[in-house]
């Protein structure tokens, strides 16, 4: 199928692209990467009588550590993170997350501020930044806010972001020494959306305890899913098997999975128990220096 008829814009500047969403209000839809507004179009599941395209926008990607965050550009290529040395040695979580997301071809296209953007319980990026703790940088004719990322996805395919606001940014707090996570995801076949997939982030004590746990599930429910319960139960306690077993049972517990062909829901809620349990694990394991 091809997409309804539309009007495409292409703004050399943000100020640009902000006049043009502040112009034509819910008409119109940013485009990004395009991975994955494009496909919803030509499949008429989605509607847009203006697309405003980013691209062209410039001092939208980059990766820096600064004040504390790290700090991606909304319009980042996935395949940047993939490339980054800083991503790479420290942030061992994005490069899972990254190196999952469909095939090179898109990753060479699609981008973190739009993964995010798109409100999608099935994109990856959602997860691990829940897990991590981000937040996201919305810029508008009246400047900009900052969301935390926990509140940031309000439906299915549903965000925070006001008609006139780009996601410009997403903050990552610098984790504190002896932190690691890891991003562990079932699919079909290579390139698919997730079956299910879960993104965990620890940081142990002095004393080998657990001080923070981020967990984030995918496709486990109309949202992406902080396991809130999950987390806390593992504050405070040494990461051993008894306490990875119980926090993935809590985090299974708190997924609100469909049946579709990808499995019902008794089977996506037991591989987001078992995909806790290998990430936690994973997560400690580099937290813990292996």
């Amino acid at each position: 199928m091809i997409p309804a008829a539309f009007d495409y814009h292409a703004p050399n500047t943000l100020a640009e692209a902000m006049a043009l969403l502040a112009r034509y209000g819910e008409a119109a839809k940013v485009l990004s990467g395009g991975q994955s507004l494009l496909p919803l179009l030509k499949l008429r599941l989605g509607y847009a009588d203006h697309l405003v395209d980013i691209g062209r926008v410039p001092g939208l990607e980059y990766i820096k550590e600064e004040d504390g965050y790290l700090k991606i550009g909304g319009a980042t290529r996935e395949v940047a993170l993939e490339r980054s040395d800083l991503i790479r040695s420290k942030y061992p979580i994005l490069l899972d997350t990254a190196l999952v997301i469909a095939d090179p071809l898109v990753r060479n296209r699609a981008t973190v501020g739009g993964n995010l953007a798109h409100g999608d319980p099935g994109n990856d990026h959602p997860a691990t930044m829940l897990a991590l703790g981000a937040e996201v940088v919305a810029t508008s004719p009246k400047g900009e806010r900052t969301i935390p990322i926990e509140k940031f996805f309000t439906g299915l395919f549903t965000t925070a972001l006001k008609p006139d606001e780009i996601l410009t940014a997403i903050k990552v707090p610098i984790p504190a020494s002896r932190s690691g996570g890891a991003y562990v995801k079932l699919e079909r076949k290579v390139g698919d959306l997730a079956t299910a997939a879960t993104a965990a982030q620890v940081t142990l004590g002095k004393n080998g305890e657990v001080e923070r746990a981020g967990i984030g599930l995918t496709n486990a429910g109309p949202t992406p899913i902080k396991a809130t319960q999950a987390e806390n139960y593992l504050q405070g306690k040494k990461p051993d098997d008894t306490a990875i077993t119980e926090a993935a049972r809590l985090a299974a517990q708190a997924t609100a999975p469909t049946v579709d062909r990808r499995g019902s829901v008794e089977y996506k809620r037991e591989m987001a128990r078992v995909l806790t349990a290998r990430a936690l694990t994973q997560a400690v394991q580099w937290a813990g220096g292996h």
